[in-house]
Formats: structure tokens, sequence, C-alpha cells
């Protein structure tokens, strides 16, 4: 089946697009992601003489790669994307972890199987494992095959992943599974959310079943994936890239060295930290409650990565925290050491949870921008902020939250020593 690459994938659409994105990168600043006027690029293309559709596939793919490259960085010059798939690829850095996990666990041969464009593909391959990549669309198909060219250890096929045969894999010698079940509809479609894991393509008991037959499993799913979905005897694993929650993983037994239970991988400025929750033996257990404490002279902001493994518990423990108000995943003590796990603040004051309070602080204060945070509030951050007409000349931080069940607003500064 054709591909709507394969004007780009061939001579002369390649090379076209790799000269084409080099003369644009020289005239950009590549790191503010200035967005792409496709449109003036097709026309300029046009008049230079490329033919419509040609032309139609590079400005997407000159689009499409400045958007990649928060994803791949300098990486993202030498790829291809499908926009579904640049939407669900796992960036770099995360898919390198994914990969040392086969690498340390014994593997050689892993079949990536919904592979997209090929993201995972690519790290296992750069550890010098042989990689099989299928994906039931021909576009990320083609996209993978381009992406991976340089290994000759790693085959694409474009196919069905529910007509392999698990045993015919074995023989062949694979002995390790990647799987990243579509969870959404795709663009045709609408590209909405799909958060019934059964109804995942494939769904997740399928792809939970794939180690009855070969033992290294690893699974990629969705953060909000629920604790009583997890195997027993897995690990499940909440990444977190620079504060923001990516993903979630599911490791069988003999791709965890950790042990079955739940954990969270902040990486932050290239730097990785693991957070285990020691609370817990199982991924199915409950989160452990955190003690409530008053407000002290600091106040936290976990990383998402950890509230959503359940590690505010061992959090609090290990920095001798508590949380102000049930439920509230604020943390509070009068010294909070630099952790990686959170972001601390220095409590300046409080006042009710009211917008003239609010507006009254702060023209006292003479603010004229403020960061606003909120957890276990329903209140607009966007509004408020309108309704307040700040026109001072200072910047602070306000946290919009419960204390002891009351509702204040925080205002705070952050820590700048990390």
């Amino acid at each position: 089946m054709p591909s709507i690459l394969d004007p780009i994938t061939s001579s002369p659409g390649w090379q076209l697009l790799q000269s084409l994105d080099q003369r644009l990168s020289t005239q950009e600043d590549l790191s503010q992601s200035q967005p792409v006027d496709t449109v003036a690029l097709v026309h300029a293309l046009r008049k230079s003489g490329v033919d419509a559709s040609l032309a139609s596939a590079l400005a997407s793919q000159i689009e499409l790669r400045r958007h990649a490259r928060t994803k791949f960085g300098d990486f993202a010059s030498s790829m291809v994307f499908t926009r579904d798939g640049l939407e669900q690829a796992t960036r770099m850095m995360v898919a390198a972890h994914h990969a040392g996990r086969f690498r340390d666990g014994g593997a050689s041969f892993v079949a990536d199987l919904g592979c997209g464009i090929g993201s995972d593909s690519l790290a296992i391959a750069g550890l010098g494992l042989r990689v099989l990549a299928v994906d039931i669309d021909p576009d990320a198909a083609a996209a993978a095959a381009v992406n991976l060219r340089a290994f000759d250890s790693a085959e694409v096929q474009q196919g069905d992943i529910g007509d392999l045969s698990f045993d015919d894999l074995r023989r062949r010698g694979v002995d390790a599974i990647f799987a990243d079940p579509a969870r959404r509809s795709g663009s045709h479609k609408g590209g909405a959310r799909i958060t019934a894991p059964q109804k995942w393509s494939p769904p997740l008991s399928t792809v939970l079943g794939w180690a009855d037959v070969i033992s290294r499993v690893g699974v990629k799913v969705a953060p909000g994936l629920p604790y009583d979905a997890i195997p027993r005897d897995w690990h499940a694993q909440w990444v977190s890239v620079d504060g923001d929650l990516v993903e979630a993983s599911l490791w069988s037994p003999a791709l965890s060295p950790e042990g079955p239970g739940r954990s969270a991988l902040v990486i932050s400025g290239g730097h990785a930290h693991v957070l285990r929750d020691t609370s817990s033996s199982s991924p199915n257990d409950a989160a452990s409650a955190v003690e409530v404490g008053d407000l002290a002279d600091m106040i936290a902001e976990p990383d998402p990565a950890v509230i959503r493994a359940g590690g505010l518990a061992t959090l609090a423990n290990d920095l001798g925290l508590h949380i102000v108000s049930e439920k509230i995943a604020y943390l509070s003590a009068n010294d909070i050491a630099p952790s990686p796990f959170l972001t601390r603040f220095h409590v300046l004051d409080v006042v009710p949870l009211k917008a003239k309070a609010i507006a009254n602080w702060c023209h006292a204060h003479d603010i004229k921008s403020l960061e606003i945070k909120k957890r276990g509030v329903n209140i607009d951050p966007a509004a408020l902020r309108k309704s307040l007409k700040l026109q001072g000349s200072q910047s602070i931080s306000v946290i919009l939250t419960r204390i002891m069940g009351r509702h204040r607003a925080i205002f705070v500064q952050r820590c700048t020593i990390k």
C-alpha cells in the first residue's frame, strides 16, 4: 500500500527535504520553536518548479520536524514523521531508558509492536540490539523504515500485530517485546483519547498475555492507568520530563530488577532520578496516606510522576514533610531540603481564597505578574488573573488550595537553589 511519505522518501524528494531543512535552519533560531508558514513555503516551492504534491509533503515535514525537536532534539533533522506518529512517539531520552531495560535484562532481539515512527526502535537499535519494528499504519511503517535506515540490525514490517504468531517470533530469535497500544482514535476520527484499556489496540490484557510466550515484555501505557489494571508481579513506572507527566510503562518480572511495585522516573535538565514507592510491594496497592499538618515556613509541589506513582508518602517520610490538607498533594515543613522530586517555595503570606483578598494583597505589594498554581479548588486561573487587573512591577506566585480543609491563597516565592 502506498504511503503519503513516498514523495519525500525517494529521490529527489529526500534530497530536497534535507537541503530545504538545512537552509531554513540557518535562517531560524530553532530554540524559539518558530511556527512554519506552510502556505508560504508551498507557494515558494511551487514557484521554484517543485510539483504540487511534493511541495505539500515537504512543507508538512518541515513543520513536523520543528515540532519534533521538543522530543528528539537535533535527531529530528534526520527523521520523518506523521502527525499521529509524532503525537504518540516516545521522547528520545525516555526511549533510551526503555532500551536500557532490555539491554540490562539480557535481551538480544526486541520486537517493537506498534512501533509508530520508530522512536523506541531507534533507542533499542542504538544499544546494539536487533529490532523488528511492526506497525499496521503504512505511513508509520514508512517513517520507521526511514528513521531506522542506519541500522542493519533493524527490520521494519508493515502489518497487523494481531496476525503475528508469537511462537514464530520466538523461533526467529525474538526474546523481548515492547508494545505501545494505540490509545487514540486517529486524526481521521478526531484523535480522541481512548481511556478504557480493553479498548486499546490491541487491548491491554492481550499485550500482558504475550509474556506467557516471551517473558521479557514492556508496555507503554496511559499515565492514568488504574493500579488494579497492573499485574501484581509486574513493575509500573511513571515518567515526567522537566515537570510534565509524559507516560507510564509496565515491565514484566524479567525486565524488573527492582521487583514488583511502582516508581517514578523524573528527568530534569537531562538528569534522571528514580523514586520507588517503598510503602508498597505490589503495584495494585492503594497509595499510602500522608500525615496532615499545619502550613509551615515552606511548601513544596511534588513532581506529577511521584504523585501518580503513589510515592507521596515515601517522599514525605524521606524528607520529614506533611501535607497541609487531606488528599491535597502539597507538602510542607519549616525547612525542606532540595530534591529532584519536588519544587520548593518559601511561604510569604496566606489570605482567604477570595478574588478581593488576593487583589488587595497584590496591589499592596506592587504585583504585576502572578503565577497561579492550584490543587483541590474549582477556580479558573485565567479568569482570576484577568479580574485582578494587576498594574505593579513585581512578580510572585500564589497557590490556591486548602489548608486543613479551608480554602486559602498562599503567596510564595520560588526557591532558587535546586
